[in-house]
C-alpha cells in the first residue's frame, strides 16, 4: 500500500513541479517583465528549488562521448553487449583515427566493472568508467530497475547475481582470452563468490580482482548500515520494507525493496548536510553562480535517481552478508544455473591476483571490511596481493572525484598492468557483436527465508578503430 501511496503523491506533485520550473524561468528571463520586478532573482531561485525537490528523477545516462588519451581525443561508442532480464552488460568501445594511439589501445587490459545493485544506477560510476577508459577496455554491469522487469521473467536471487557475473566473465574470456574484474561496494561479496566457484570447478579465473569499499566481513568496524541489519530481524525487513510494484509499471505485482525507501535512508544518514547543500544551491542561484549551481544539479540528478531491487535478492543479501556472515564463516552455498548447490571456497582461488581498496573515512564499509578478503583468499600468493587505503577519502571518494583520479586510480592501473601477461595483451579482440546469451534462469526453489536491507590532435590517415 505504501508504494501506491507514494506513486499517488508523486503523480499529484508532478504538475506542480513542472509549473514551478516554468515560473522560475519566467522570473529569470530578462526578456520578460516579471524578471524586472524587485526580488525576481530570489523568487526564481525559490521556484527552481521547489521544482528540483518535487520532480521525478529518471535513470541518468553515462554521457561519455570522448576521453583524452595523451592529447588525442578518443571517441566513445556505448552499446549493450549482452541483455539479460535483470542486467545489461554495457560496453564502451573506443575509436581513434590516430594509428599510434590505435596501436596503444589494442594492447590494453580488458576490465569488467561490476557496479553495485544497492539503490543507485550504474551511472554512479561514471567517473570510474571515464578514468578507466584512458588505459583499459571497459565493460560494466548495468543493473535494471526491478519495477520494469515483468513477472514473466522470473525472480532474481543473490545466487542469480553470482551466476550473472560468471556469465559476463566467461563472455569476455571467450573473446579476449581473459579479463580483470573490478567491483565497487556491494558486489565485492558476490564477485568473490563467483570467482571462487569458478576456481573450485577448475575454470579459468580472471587475471585480477580489484575490490573497493565492500562488506567482505561486515563484522569489522561496523557502520550505521551494518548496525541496522543486525538490530532488525528477518521478519522486520520483510514486513516493513518489501512492497509490490503498482499496476502502472511493467513489473506490476513484483515484490521489491522500493528505491524511494533506499533514498530516504540515504538522506536520513546525513540530513543536515543535504539541507545545507540545498540552501547553498538557493544562494548560488541568487548570486548568479551558475558553475556551483550546475555542480549541485549534476550531483543530485545522480543521487536522487534510484531503482527498485527484487525482494528475494535484497533479503538474501541482508541475511548472507550482514547477519549470518556466510562468506567469512565458510557456510555459503550458491545454486548454479543447473540448480545444484556449490560451496563458496575463496581458498580455492590461486591464479587471480587480489587488490583491496578502502577509504580512510568510509562510513558505509568500515575499516578492514574489504581487506578481510586477503584472509579468505589463502591460495593466492602474497606476492600477488595488495591492500591500499586512500587517506582522506570517504566511501564515494575511492571511486569518484579527485581522490579517485589522483590517488586510487594510479594504484589500480599499476596493479592491473602488473598482472597483464604478454599473451593476454596479444589476445584476439571480441568478434562482431554476438546475440545475447540466454540469461541464467532463476532456479526454482522454496520460498526464500525471511531476511533484511587538452589540445586535440588530428590525423589525416585513414580512419581506424579500436575496441575497448
Amino acid at each position: 500500500m505504501l508504494y501506491q501511496i507514494y506513486e499517488t503523491q508523486r503523480s499529484i506533485m508532478e504538475p506542480f513541479a513542472d509549473l514551478a520550473e516554468v515560473a522560475s524561468r519566467m522570473f529569470n528571463n530578462p526578456m520578460l517583465p516579471l524578471a524586472q520586478l524587485p526580488g525576481a532573482q530570489r523568487i526564481s531561485a525559490g521556484y527552481d528549488l521547489m521544482h528540483r525537490l518535487g520532480k521525478d528523477y529518471e535513470k541518468p545516462v553515462f554521457g561519455i562521448h570522448t576521453v583524452d588519451v595523451n592529447g588525442v581525443d578518443i571517441a566513445i561508442h556505448e552499446r549493450i553487449e549482452m541483455d539479460l532480464p535483470f542486467c545489461e552488460l554495457r560496453r564502451f568501445k573506443r575509436f581513434s583515427d590516430d594509428t599510434d594511439t590505435l596501436a596503444q589501445l589494442k594492447g590494453q587490459p580488458v576490465v569488467l566493472i561490476v557496479a553495485p545493485l544497492s539503490g543507485h544506477y550504474a551511472t554512479l560510476l561514471r567517473d570510474t568508467v571515464r578514468t578507466m577508459l584512458k588505459d583499459h577496455k571497459v565493460y560494466i554491469t548495468d543493473w535494471k530497475n526491478a519495477r520494469l522487469v515483468p513477472l514473466a521473467d522470473g525472480e532474481f536471487h543473490l545466487d542469480d547475481y553470482v551466476n550473472y557475473i560468471q556469465t559476463f566473465i566467461r563472455h569476455l574470456q571467450k573473446g579476449y582470452g581473459n579479463c580483470h574484474v573490478m567491483s565497487v561496494c556491494q558486489p565485492t561479496v558476490p564477485v568473490l563468490a563467483a570467482v571462487s566457484l569458478m576456481a573450485s570447478r577448475g575454470e579459468t579465473t580472471p587475471l585480477s580482482m580489484t575490490m573497493m569499499g565492500g562488506p567482505i566481513d561486515a563484522r569489522k568496524s561496523p557502520t550505521a548500515v551494518n548496525n541496522l541489519a543486525t538490530q532488525r530481524s528477518h521478519e522486520w525487513f520483510e514486513n516493513n520494507v518489501i512492497y509490490r510494484v503498482p499496476d502502472n509499471f511493467p513489473g506490476a505485482g513484483r515484490r521489491v525493496y522500493p528505491g524511494f525507501l533506499q533514498h530516504t535512508g540515504f538522506v536520513a544518514m546525513n540530513p543536515d548536510r543535504h539541507a545545507s547543500s540545498h540552501y547553498d544551491y538557493f544562494k548560488d542561484l541568487i548570486k548568479g553562480d551558475n558553475s556551483s549551481a550546475e555542480s549541485h544539479r549534476k550531483f543530485y540528478d545522480e543521487y536522487n535517481a534510484v531503482l527498485d531491487m527484487d525482494a528475494d535478492y535484497y533479503l538474501e543479501t541482508i541475511e548472507t552478508v550482514f547477519q549470518e556472515f556466510k562468506l567469512v564463516h565458510g557456510t555459503w552455498d550458491v545454486k548454479n544455473e543447473k540448480g545444484q548447490l556449490e560451496r563458496v571456497r575463496p581458498q580455492d582461488i590461486q591464479r587471480t591476483a587480489l587488490l583491496t581498496v578502502e577509504g580512510e573515512l568510509d562510513d558505509i564499509s568500515g575499516s578492514g571490511q574489504t581487506a578481510a578478503a586477503h584472509d579468505l583468499c589463502t591460495g593466492v600468493a602474497k606476492t600477488h596481493k595488495m591492500h591500499y587505503e586512500a587517506q582522506g577519502a570517504g566511501h564515494y571518494g575511492i571511486f569518484s572525484g579527485r581522490r579517485w583520479r589522483d590517488m586510487v586510480h594510479p594504484v589500480v592501473k599499476t596493479f592491473i598492468l602488473a598482472h597483464q601477461p604478454e599473451q593476454a595483451v596479444k589476445a584476439r579482440p571480441v568478434a562482431a557483436r554476438q546475440p545475447a546469451a540466454p540469461a541464467p534462469k532463476a532456479v526454482a526453489r522454496k520460498p526464500a527465508a525471511k531476511t533484511p536491507a587538452a589540445p586535440r590532435k588530428t590525423a589525416s590517415r585513414k580512419a581506424a578503430t579500436a575496441k575497448a
